[in-house]
């Protein structure tokens, strides 16, 4: 019985084997980055410059995995996904994904998906940037129930508004990811201004938020 068990763990980690090297690629380029960013190895100045530098890292460390001659790791920005139904994101089928990464191995294609945020203290624009994190990680549920695999949320800020600041606005003060926070899954989220930024939100799962901070940067990387 041991032995069939054992057999068993193998066999799903063979399968889960793609599934595995990614999160493997992401943890490491996800640590890479946040020191290059904090010490200066790396300059970004807006979320497309941020977006670019962890392309590359992903797909430098990705091409390392490819064993076979039909192996690929393949990096894709903003790419237009078709959804089976509407999401928060769009009203139509499709999304756009900030960062796509279609992997194969043995003949098998691992999909991931992540979803990035990069907040300037000098471009502050509270308390929308709280919202679309939310926003953010509601679509990546979304995606992993139409055919992606993976999914991970990326934020980075010079801001500790957004990790360690004591209260927000009443009106807003539900879309909160301060360090140590948690969110119960199906928790409505409300924006209860005048006129709200955006329509109510509700995750599906649960999540602690848990900051890590370099340097005068903050890093927060959440799975889905």
């Amino acid at each position: 019985e041991n032995n069939h068990d054992i057999s068993k763990a193998i066999d799903k980690l063979i399968f889960r084997k793609g599934e595995i090297i990614i999160e493997e690629i992401i943890e490491q380029s996800f640590r890479l980055l946040c020191n290059k960013l904090a010490y200066g190895g790396l300059k970004a100045e807006n979320e497309i410059a941020f977006q670019c530098e962890l392309g590359i890292m992903l797909k430098t460390l990705g091409q390392l995995y490819e064993f076979e001659t039909e192996d690929k790791f393949q990096i894709d920005f903003e790419t237009t996904v078709n959804l089976d139904k509407e999401t928060i994101k769009s009203k139509t089928k499709n999304a756009r994904i900030d960062i796509l990464i279609k992997y194969t191995l043995n003949g098998k294609i691992t999909k991931a998906a992540i979803e990035l945020k990069f907040f300037k203290k000098k471009n502050h624009r509270e308390p929308n940037n709280r919202y679309d994190v939310f926003k953010d990680i509601s679509n990546l549920e979304q995606y992993k129930t139409n055919d992606i695999d993976i999914c991970y949320f990326i934020l980075v800020t010079d801001h500790d508004h957004y990790v360690n600041k004591q209260d927000y606005s009443k009106d807003t003060a539900d879309f909160d990811f301060k360090h140590g926070s948690y969110y119960k899954a199906g928790t409505v989220l409300s924006y209860r201004t005048k006129k709200p930024y955006g329509p109510d939100l509700k995750l599906r799962q649960d999540y602690e938020f848990r900051w890590g901070n370099v340097q005068n940067l903050y890093f927060l990387k959440l799975k889905v």
